[in-house]
């Protein structure tokens, strides 16, 4: 079995395959560890695939999956996952603006302890206003969100402990997120620099709309990594909120009728404080059908809501 097993996630990349092919064969056998590279060729539409087959044939440790069309480059990643036998997964894009030689790097600091590594583009080669300022602001955001504080979350350049992607499924724009979902198994995550080069061939495949794309996956991981297993927290929360607020409504529209002989059937207040306490007994029936539903998806599937480092004796 290899004890690196590189995924490579790539579409539309002729141009740069064969050079890919010999920076990452140099890095990978100075670094000396037995390796396997697993390519998903993400339905590409020139000719990378034959590119590909014709490294196959010469070099088994390359390993390749074609996909019946794009999926992008989450799935090339989940796919790779899959198949990875190694006990240590590096993941890198194709255009070639990570460099190979950066992987021994990466290896030196999982070796002193962490779980996850990842690459920070410190001098990013990329053009400001449609891939600098967008990624910076996901950047910050995700960490917020997350409190797992990294530079660089849009850097493919990471190695992972394969233990660690075995827990994790890839859905959407997901793989950016993989240090942030795995937090909340209780890893280590460290952040190195690495160098970042100019797109020597083809063209950026990701543009300005992927921000919007990430911001949505952001609200999925914030619910997973807070309230995945305890529901009634958020959606309770929420409707004990609106239900209080409408009640205290209703009690000053009974005041006013009442003690001041007001009419308060025409009222817009009337109608806001009927919503607030719909809304809130709705969400508390969310949150309780939420907890119905967690209960029955850990229980039929076995899958424990703890995850053990090591254990001795």
């Amino acid at each position: 079995m290899p004890h690196l097993s590189v995924v490579i996630p790539l579409y539309n990349e002729e141009a740069a395959i064969d050079e890919l092919y010999r920076q990452l064969t140099e890095a990978l056998e100075a670094y000396g560890a037995s390796y396997e590279v697993i390519v998903a060729d993400d339905g590409s539409t020139d000719g990378s695939f034959e590119k590909l087959k014709a490294i196959h044939a010469r070099d088994s440790r390359w390993r390749i999956i074609r996909f019946r069309r794009n999926f992008g480059q989450t799935a090339g990643f989940a796919a790779g996952f899959d198949r990875a036998r190694g006990d240590v997964i590096i993941t890198i894009d194709a255009d070639l603006q990570n460099d190979p030689a950066d992987i021994p790097r990466l290896m030196a600091k999982l070796e002193e302890g962490y779980d996850i590594v990842s690459g920070w583009r410190v001098d990013r080669k990329d053009a400001f206003l449609t891939r600098k300022l967008p990624s910076m602001t996901a950047n910050w955001l995700i960490s917020r969100a997350t409190h797992v504080h990294l530079h660089d979350y849009g850097c493919s350049l990471k190695a992972y402990r394969a233990d660690v992607v075995n827990h994790i499924h890839l859905y959407g724009e997901l793989h950016r997120f993989i240090p942030a979902v795995a937090s909340g198994y209780g890893v280590r995550v460290a952040e190195i620099p690495v160098n970042h080069r100019p797109r020597a061939h083809g063209s950026s495949k990701y543009g300005i709309t992927r921000t919007f794309r990430v911001l949505l996956d952001l609200i999925t991981i914030y619910f997973l990594l807070g309230y995945s297993t305890r529901p009634i927290q958020i959606f309770g929360g929420v409707g004990l909120v609106s239900f209080g607020v409408g009640v205290l409504v209703g009690l000053y529209l009974t005041l006013v009728k009442f003690a001041l002989g007001q009419d308060i059937g025409t009222r817009p207040l009337l109608l806001l404080a009927v919503l607030l306490i719909l809304l809130g007994v709705q969400m508390i029936g969310m949150g309780l059908l939420g907890e119905l539903i967690i209960r029955t998806y850990y229980e039929s599937t076995g899958k424990p809501i703890f995850y053990v480092r090591e254990e001795l004796g």
